[in-house]
């Protein structure tokens, strides 16, 4: 416990300084963007005047430092600012489409874990075999199939069809039909992120299954009359997860910026379609703040995982 306490203690303290590097990285890039917000607010006649006014009215004369200090201490009060006309506040955009990608990406992620395992299991329990063939076939082809062109070949497949199952795209069938609208509504953009994840997951799982089932302690308890299946589920698994869950947690960050591609093609209201519309309106503060919640939430993914890995692997506790 000891141990554990002292990893969230050090990721803890470590998380405002990432938190800040991001911010000052995100500012910069958006601070040379090309484009004027005012603008872009007030149109191409408006006079040079009123455009001075609007910038004034909301600190972008500052010197930059001064512009990145105050924005800074907004930050610390979660106050991202506000949008442009008609002004609305960024946290209240945030905390509308925020669920909608956070939604899509744990379904991403337990769609790969559970295919990686599956397949990535069988795949070491028949190495060389034909199962293990074809698994690393599907794996190859997988990992080359960018998820975009996957999530338009679904709709095309499962959506467009009369009669199919699954609707274009949006959560309408989530507000008719509850859960399971919801379930049907979220399965194939799910699926396009996943899929690719779970492909580079299941060579991991496959690799870590067979070192495992090489070493020592696996033949010595077959031969000491323990069955091969209490061995492998009880032992030969558990000590395997530690590499695959460790890679996942950098796929999280692959999962998060693909959801935002994936949100635009299935029409999904999230984080990608608040980014987008920000960047298309010059809306530096909207693209902040969607840019840097979505940073948080990765570093915050990781620091979970580091606990996941902790907690697989006892043998840590004791360093």
């Amino acid at each position: 416990m000891s141990t554990l306490l002292r990893l969230l203690g050090r990721r803890i303290a470590v998380l405002p300084f990432m938190l800040l590097g991001v911010t000052i990285l995100v500012f910069l890039v958006l601070q040379v963007a090309p484009g004027d917000p005012a603008t872009f607010v007030l149109g191409p006649d408006a006079s040079e005047d009123a455009k001075n006014a609007w910038r004034e009215a909301r600190g972008l004369n500052d010197p930059l430092i001064i512009q990145f200090f105050h924005y800074v201490a907004r930050l610390v009060t979660l106050n991202f600012g506000v949008t442009n006309p008609p002004e609305e506040p960024v946290g209240i955009r945030i905390a509308a489409a925020f669920p909608v990608t956070l939604q899509l990406t744990l379904l991403g992620v337990l769609i790969a874990v559970v295919i990686s395992l599956v397949l990535g299991i069988l795949g070491a329990l028949y190495r060389d075999k034909w199962p293990d063939q074809l698994i690393r076939v599907f794996s190859i082809a997988a990992i080359a199939t960018p998820s975009f062109w996957l999530g338009i070949l679904l709709i095309q497949w499962f959506a467009l069809p009369k009669g199919s199952l699954f609707p274009v795209g949006g959560m309408a069938w989530a507000e008719q039909y509850g859960f399971v609208g919801w379930a049907y509504s979220m399965a194939l953009p799910a699926l396009a992120l996943g899929l690719p994840v779970a492909a580079s997951l299941i060579r991991v799982v496959r690799t870590s299954m067979v070192e495992e089932l090489d070493k020592d302690y696996v033949r010595t308890a077959i031969g000491n009359g323990v069955p091969y299946r209490t061995v492998v589920a009880k032992n030969v698994l558990r000590n395997a997860l530690v590499t695959p869950v460790t890679v996942l947690g950098l796929r999280v960050g692959y999962l998060l910026g693909g959801a935002i591609v994936i949100e635009r093609i299935f029409d999904l209201k999230g984080m990608g379609g608040l980014i987008i519309n920000g960047l298309n309106g010059k809306d530096v503060n909207l693209v902040a703040g969607g840019v840097i919640t979505i940073a948080a939430t990765f570093v915050l993914v990781n620091i979970v995982v580091d606990v996941l890995y902790l907690l697989i692997n006892p043998r840590i506790r004791t360093v």
